[in-house]
């Protein structure tokens, strides 16, 4: 499987677990939405992080206390994807 597909696998996976905690259907979250935009609350928030950790066997760095001081963007569903594809291709080596 080329890093493209792979890339996409985990956008595709991520969207829909941001959906979930959204109560939305994937094709309504849009890359630039915020958690915010998306009715996402901190709770869900984590629960997503729990989920993403779970889904790609990856640790998050994230601060639930602090969210503006984790290395892991949440500002939007683009940033989001693009840190989870990092961490996927970091633990592969």
């Amino acid at each position: 499987m080329s890093d493209a597909a792979t890339d996409e696998d985990v956008a595709r996976k991520v969207i829909d677990i941001i959906a979930e905690q959204a109560v939305l259907d994937p094709a309504d979250v849009k890359m630039d939405a915020t958690p915010d935009d998306l009715g996402v609350d901190s709770l869900g928030l984590v629960e997503a992080v729990f989920a993403i950790e779970e889904a790609f066997d990856v640790s998050v760095p994230f601060n639930a206390n602090d969210p503006a001081d984790s290395d892991f963007d949440i500002s939007n569903v683009a940033s989001i994807i693009a840190a989870v594809q990092a961490l996927v291709k970091a633990q592969k080596g």
